[in-house]
């Protein structure tokens, strides 16, 4: 969330903020005169659980989220919780071994960073490292798009992201960038144990230092680009998704006898 817009708007979002994270919705504003089910269900679960709830003109809610689209139904939030880098050694220790941490290099797009976010936490991921500079943060958008992740997950901004890379590698955390450029398939490394994995922008993808970084890069495999030229990359919340269920994945095999 950022100071300019504390608001998430949507049917969808607004409902998944009221299941999942009722103690930090502060306020629901739904259009008054408006008939759907899907708004007096909201109304109904928030005042059920002591949220604030107030019917007023379209223009207000206009006036409230700007361009966002709002469906009749916004809500107002509490500030998230900010993350320090400094809180991450407690967050890989408390993984006891386990730890997954996504880290975003210079993610530009919210509904990306949103999409990332989702994913993340339906991955169970112990953080997400995101750089203060260069690099979208977590505003109404990105909010409304995670479904509710942005304010359930420990999101760590840094304020330089390679130290932050070093610092992970001294409490024991492989880190795997991914690339197109190299040979080495994501299926191939060993994923189980505490592991970092780290995804680039839209434009550029790792910056160099980022790379420099990396205990090893990894690609997707793309057998559909090999034989077709326009196909140069996945969508990096698509690349995101991939990338942690293939860690989900083999953290859930039984490890042989």
């Amino acid at each position: 969330m950022t100071k300019e817009n504390p608001w998430i708007a949507g049917i969808n979002a607004v409902a998944s903020a009221i299941e999942h994270d009722a103690d930090n919705v502060r306020e629901i504003l739904i259009e008054a005169g408006a008939k759907n089910a899907r708004l007096t269900e909201i109304e109904e679960n928030a005042r059920r659980k002591g949220i604030d709830v107030r019917r007023v003109a379209l223009q207000a809610l206009d006036g409230v989220v700007g361009t966002l689209r709002h469906q009749g139904v916004v809500a107002r939030y509490a500030a998230a919780k900010t993350w320090d880098e400094n809180e991450l050694e407690a967050l890989v220790e408390a993984a006891e071994g386990k730890a997954l941490i996504l880290v975003l290099d210079g993610v530009q797009d919210p509904h990306n960073l949103g999409a990332c976010l989702r994913s993340a936490a339906a991955a169970n991921v112990t953080a997400v490292v995101i750089p203060k500079d260069k690099a979208v943060q977590i505003n109404a958008t990105v909010r409304k798009t995670s479904a509710g992740a942005a304010d359930r997950l420990p999101v760590v901004r840094v304020t330089n992201l390679a130290r932050c890379l070093r610092d992970l590698q001294q409490l024991g955390v492989w880190i795997y960038g991914l690339v197109g450029e190299t040979e080495t398939s994501l299926y191939s490394i060993d994923l189980r144990g505490n592991v970092a994995l780290v995804l680039g922008g839209e434009a550029d993808g790792l910056r160099r230092l980022t790379r420099e970084n990396c205990d090893g890069l990894v690609r997707i495999p793309m057998p559909g680009a090999e034989s077709n030229q326009s196909v140069e990359s996945l969508n990096v919340s698509v690349a995101t998704g991939i990338t942690l269920f293939e860690a989900v994945r083999q953290r859930q095999e039984k490890s042989p006898k």
